[in-house]
């Protein structure tokens, strides 16, 4: 075993005591604050007086697959091609999910330490993301651990390197769509920290809460008092931990709580003729319940013959379109994959999203108004350190993704 590790041209001190990873997904930094200021996380106040208190940037589109997927590898979308939770395959002309691990293209940090011979545990809320988390891992040596809430019932040793996973942590399988499902990765991290002793782990969580909930809400607060309860443990065990989230969470809906949507798909109809463009929703998942498949991020594919500068000027005019870029300047500010892009990339405002055409959107389950993510509005999140780190401090700009390598230099240092 080495005590330095090269991941995707990146250097990992391998720790000395556990190193934990924590994403909440959702988190935009106001829930902290309300949570704080109400005196319901104690434990985290008193990390962000005593540890290392910044805030990060989300890789865009600020949806849950590409930025787990970033803080798996260290590295942005261009690098490991995981750039949606969904996208459109133009050689098939299929619309997939992208939760297979053959999307990815790049090495978790989680199988290189895996690799060198370190005790590895993960635990995602939703199981989209398990088998991608997982990738490279072996459990045949009970030395990984990678499962989720969603499905910690169905575990076993093969697969998961956990047989039972709800029996063994004595807990029912929570409702996907339920603040319980997150309650589920914390508890499970306790007690891996205890019985697995891991020397990596990765906590993962659903912004199911985040959805319905503004900042300061009783529901958001409960479900942030709640975490800080379990985030006491882990510290109280010595373990380095820092903590960031996915992406923000911002209000996308009228005055009068209807969702604010500009069905780019309807457009495009207009101007080039039925179905002669593609617009892609990247946040498409099998859970969108709670927002519908509406976010602030879409790329369209456009026919050959249309005039992509003219359809680009039309998208900009819009009230509530911040941002259209052809693939290339897309691919290169955002750092994105240009092979699972579209010709041009779209984001609308804060209290906007992008949909495609109106009647392919099922709003009926949207029983508060919407809100939602995968902007640039939504890229600041939190990044919280237990551990002092002065360079982290005076660091000019983080990003999410440097969760776990700082979760490993923070293992460096004395427990304050």
């Amino acid at each position: 075993m080495t005590s330095r590790l090269t991941i995707n041209d990146r250097d990992y001190d391998v720790p000395p005591v556990c190193a934990i990873a924590i994403c909440l997904d959702g988190c935009e930094p106001a829930y902290l604050d309300a949570a704080i200021e109400a005196g319901l996380m104690p434990t985290l106040a008193r990390m962000r007086k005593t540890g290392t208190d910044r805030l990060a940037h989300s890789v865009i589109p600020s949806f849950t697959n590409p930025n787990n997927m970033s803080i798996a590898t260290g590295r942005p979308p261009a690098v490991h091609g995981i750039c949606g939770n969904f996208l459109y395959e133009p050689e098939t002309g299929e619309e997939v999910m992208m939760n297979d691990p053959r999307f990815l293209r790049a090495p978790t940090i989680f199988s290189a330490f895996y690799d060198n011979g370190q005790r590895v545990a993960i635990v995602t809320a939703k199981d989209k993301l398990r088998a991608l988390l997982a990738d490279g891992l072996g459990f045949d040596e009970h030395r990984a651990i990678c499962f989720s809430s969603e499905r910690a019932d169905q575990t076993t040793l093969a697969e998961h390197g956990i047989d039972d996973a709800a029996g063994w942590l004595g807990t029912p399988v929570p409702n996907v769509y339920s603040a319980a499902l997150s309650e589920f990765v914390f508890a499970a991290g306790v007690k891996l920290l205890r019985e697995f002793k891991p020397d990596l782990m990765y906590l993962t969580t659903t912004d199911y809460i985040q959805h319905k909930h503004a900042p300061g809400d009783a529901e958001a607060n409960a479900f942030y008092a709640n975490f800080d309860k379990y985030l006491a443990e882990l510290d109280a065990a010595g373990a380095a931990i820092a903590i960031t989230a996915d992406h923000g969470m911002k209000p996308k809906h009228h005055a009068d709580g209807s969702p604010n949507v500009i069905y780019v798909q309807d457009l495009l109809d207009q101007w080039l003729g039925k179905d002669q463009a593609r617009l892609i929703l990247p946040i498409t998942d099998p859970y969108v319940v709670h927002h519908g498949a509406l976010g602030s991020f879409g790329t369209a594919y456009l026919p050959a013959q249309a005039d992509q500068g003219h359809i680009m000027e039309q998208l900009m005019s819009l009230e509530g379109i911040d941002v259209v870029l052809d693939k290339a300047e897309a691919c290169r500010r955002f750092e994105l994959p240009a092979d699972r892009i579209g010709d041009i990339v779209i984001i609308s405002g804060e209290n906007v999203t992008v949909g495609t055409s109106e009647h392919r959107h099922d709003l009926a389950a949207l029983d508060v108004p919407l809100r939602s993510h995968g902007g640039l509005t939504e890229q600041t999140v939190p990044f919280i350190v237990n551990r002092p780190l002065d360079t982290l401090a005076s660091a000019p700009e983080l990003r999410n993704f440097d969760v776990i390598n700082v979760a490993c230099q923070a293992a460096q240092v004395p427990q304050p």
